[in-house]
């Protein structure tokens, strides 16, 4: 099936940036606010958006078949969730974001953050990796990616190594279970579910 040409540009439906501040800019977050001309001419200030380190999910399933997860404290929602390990992508300059994209060679390598993120969070790891998407995180007011991954025959070998703000406890879950979660909104982050839905039929896109 062929594509529909489009009528016009994309370069119509662009804003056109104006002005930018920065509020909060320091090791940890930079947030920016904006002013931008709209495709109708109109200006639209303040326009908030932010930059934080992009970061890994990882879809780990143990040798038996089981969903390895954990649970913890997320601030945003202020609930205790079930989800897949995932961390951040750190930077050699210690950042949290890149100020540029020239600087993004600072960065972890993606598979290195999951590698490490899974056996840090859960003592498990695995030598059957599958890199299943890259995704904006959310392309509306953030410009991290988050990295997606299966990782197949985990095997527990060793313990947790947690952050200072980490505080997770591991949990094994079926197919089944994950399913009835995020049924139940048990299980609400959205690139964790995406991830999930993704390891079902790797490559099937």
């Amino acid at each position: 099936m062929e594509k529909p040409e489009r009528k016009e540009s994309d370069e119509a439906l662009r804003w056109e940036l104006l002005e930018e501040t920065h509020p909060v800019q320091d090791q940890w977050m930079d947030l920016r606010a904006s002013t931008y001309r709209m495709p109708d001419g109109s200006v639209f200030t303040p326009f908030y958006s932010y930059s934080r380190r992009s970061y890994v999910v990882i879809v780990a399933i143990d040798t038996g078949g089981n969903y390895i997860c954990v649970r913890q404290f997320r601030p945003g929602i202020k609930c205790v969730t079930t989800e897949f390990p995932a961390g951040g992508i750190e930077r050699s300059d210690g950042r949290e974001y890149a100020l540029s994209a020239t600087d993004a060679s600072l960065a972890e390598n993606a598979l290195e953050t999951a590698q490490r993120e899974l056996l840090e969070e859960t003592g498990y790891e695995s030598d059957d990796w599958t890199h299943l998407l890259t995704v904006p995180s959310n392309a509306t007011i953030s410009d991290n990616y988050a990295y997606l991954f299966l990782a197949k025959d985990c095997r527990p070998v060793g313990e947790q190594h947690l952050d200072e703000t980490e505080f997770l406890r591991v949990e094994l879950h079926t197919e089944s279970e994950i399913r009835e979660m995020i049924r139940a909104n048990a299980f609400p982050q959205a690139t964790h579910i995406l991830a999930f839905l993704l390891s079902q039929n790797p490559g099937g896109i």
